[in-house]
């Protein structure tokens, strides 16, 4: 295990600058997970740390070591790719132990270690297969193994899933979870995807344009996002977001003016003026579906998603759309009225910058009776 410290790191390719600096300290045997949308850099740091990258500014520390000039081998780090790039012409076994190979490991040595990598990995009963006979999420499993086996300080997963159908996808995310509780290394994991950020993390880096935007558990991010950005990438379905202007302050709550009709009390974290423009956000599930038809807002469902064990209803007035996340069986059918109810408690609120301004989520103000 190893703390890793990125100190004001930034990084160029000729004249663009993909990250601009930036600091991070990623703890000893934490799970930590970067997330962002395509192109925000996430891998490019990931790739600085293993050493495949050089720093164009700034440094590097593994246990207070400065290691932004040292070669891949000599940090200690191993890296589990994208594509699984093993070897076709050899086996499990040897493709898990090639790379102590190479390192002249004594072979019982390679044969011990590989016997335990496969053993963790459920791959003991494959070891004499070739890569072509694998399943794509045993043949991710022997990337891992092969990561394993080097007994790394830091431990880099570079969206391993993303090659995986759906099935796979949550079948290895359970074995990385797994993995993650038997290792107890520091384990850095890059994905765009963040359902496997929330299930997998112990703290969430969220990065846009190179940029850290958030750093924290992934309940904190979930609950606490400090900006419209961050409220939009965690959490599905998305938060929704509706438009709108302060129509009134009285101390330390804005009345809201939305475009699409309702006017809602939030708490203010920080002042604003009456006519300001601000966003509104509210997640799906924090929607109470309402019986009587005073008790709240009504719209027609211009569409209805039943996926079982949870519905999701949109809809629509001018160009504002809400979805409804509704987990208690209710069946609906596009075109009918639908009353929903904006909770004070469950709303945020951001201004035109995009940070938010309202107080902490309070979960109490969802109750309600659903229809």
């Amino acid at each position: 295990m190893a703390t890793l410290t990125i100190d004001k790191i930034t990084k160029n390719f000729g004249g663009l600058t993909v990250i601009p600096e930036l600091s991070l300290t990623i703890n000893d045997g934490e799970f930590c997970v970067l997330v962002g949308p395509s192109g925000c850099g996430k891998s490019t740091l990931l790739r600085i740390i293993a050493g495949l990258e050089p720093i164009s500014s700034g440094r590097l520390l593994i246990d207070g070591v400065d290691m932004s000039g040292a070669e891949p081998p000599e940090r200690g780090v191993a890296m589990v790719f994208q594509s699984y790039a093993l070897y076709p012409h050899m086996d499990v076994g040897r493709n898990i132990g090639f790379g102590l190979e190479i390192a002249h490991t004594p072979k019982a040595d390679i044969a011990e270690r590989v016997g335990k990598a496969a053993d963790k990995l459920r791959l003991t009963n494959y070891l004499r297969r070739k890569p072509r006979e694998l399943s794509g999420g045993q043949r991710q499993r022997v990337a891992i193994g092969r990561a394993m086996t080097r007994k790394p300080r830091l431990f880099l997963l570079d969206e391993p899933l993303s090659n995986l159908d759906a099935a796979l996808r949550v079948g290895m995310r359970v074995e990385i979870a797994r993995l993650k509780a038997e290792l107890a290394s520091t384990m850095i994991y890059v994905t765009h995807d963040q359902v496997e950020a929330m299930t997998l993390a112990d703290r969430i880096v969220v990065m846009n344009a190179g940029r850290v935007e958030q750093v924290g558990s992934p309940l904190d991010l979930y609950e606490e996002p400090s900006n419209l950005f961050v409220a939009g990438f965690i959490g599905s379905p998305a938060m929704n977001f509706l438009q709108g202007k302060i129509a009134a302050v009285s101390g330390d709550v804005a009345t809201v003016a939305l475009d699409i009709g309702p006017t809602v009390r939030v708490p203010l974290l920080y002042a604003t003026t009456v006519g300001d423009q601000v966003t509104l956000g509210i997640r799906p599930e924090h929607i109470p579906l309402r019986r009587d038809p005073q008790s709240g807002h009504t719209f027609n469902a211009s569409m209805v998603e039943m996926l079982g064990s949870d519905t999701f209803i949109h809809v629509r007035q001018g160009e504002e759309s809400v979805i409804i996340r509704d987990s208690q069986g209710h069946r609906r059918r596009t075109g009918e009225p639908v009353t929903i109810e904006l909770p004070t408690g469950a709303c945020y609120l951001f201004d035109t910058k995009g940070r938010r301004i309202s107080q902490r989520l309070q979960p109490r103000a969802l109750s309600g009776t659903a229809a």
